[in-house]
């Protein structure tokens, strides 16, 4: 059956409803050239793509919510947590490159549009507004948390495909596992003698 001119304009006036964006023009990108389907190697097979996407739009969402919460933090020790706020958002934006730029290494393709990273992120939502600082440090540690979670749950897989990029997750899982430990001291108390 052929697609109409109203067809067309329904689902793209759908899109745009959904999303208020304008869908992408010129289909999935641009076309491989005979040289680049040249490249030889190691390729990451569909099951090692899938598990870094799942690190790629965690990290991409932790540094993201992390922004949201560097504005929007108020309270006591807000400088500090401000600050603190920085180095998490620092770590997760340059891991999402390193893993992004390892899965084009592979020969994979990594998707970090708003659209993916929202659909495909393990992380809850960030709550709007002004928040308390001891609220942020809770709410920020239980996404590193997630991303670490997500990190755990791909490795031994990753490892077993691909050991050298399991190295890549230890390194995100050494300094996200210390981000956590950092930030969630802010709000602890010690244990009394």
């Amino acid at each position: 059956m052929a697609e109409t001119k109203n067809d067309t304009a329904n689902a793209s006036k759908s899109t745009t409803q959904k999303n208020r964006r304008r869908p992408a023009r010129g289909g999935s990108g641009a076309d491989v050239t005979k040289e680049q389907n040249a490249e030889h190697g190691f390729t990451a097979s569909k099951e090692l793509s899938e598990r870094l996407q799942a690190v790629l739009v965690d990290l991409i969402e932790l540094s993201l919510q992390g922004k949201q919460a560097h504005w929007n933090v108020v309270g006591t020790n807000f400088r500090d947590t401000h600050l603190q706020l920085d180095e998490v958002i620092e770590s997760a934006r340059e891991f999402s490159d390193t893993v992004a730029e390892r899965m084009r290494a592979l020969h994979a393709l990594p998707d970090g549009r708003s659209d993916t990273v929202a659909e495909g992120t393990t992380l809850p939502e960030f709550p709007q507004g002004e928040i308390a600082t001891s609220e942020v440090i809770d709410l920020i540690t239980e996404r590193i948390d997630a991303v670490c979670q997500t990190c755990r749950d791909v490795h031994d897989d990753v490892d077993e495909e691909d050991p050298t990029t399991a190295d890549i997750l230890h390194a995100v899982l050494e300094r996200l596992e210390q981000l956590s430990w950092m930030v969630s001291a802010e709000n602890r108390t010690p244990r009394s003698r």
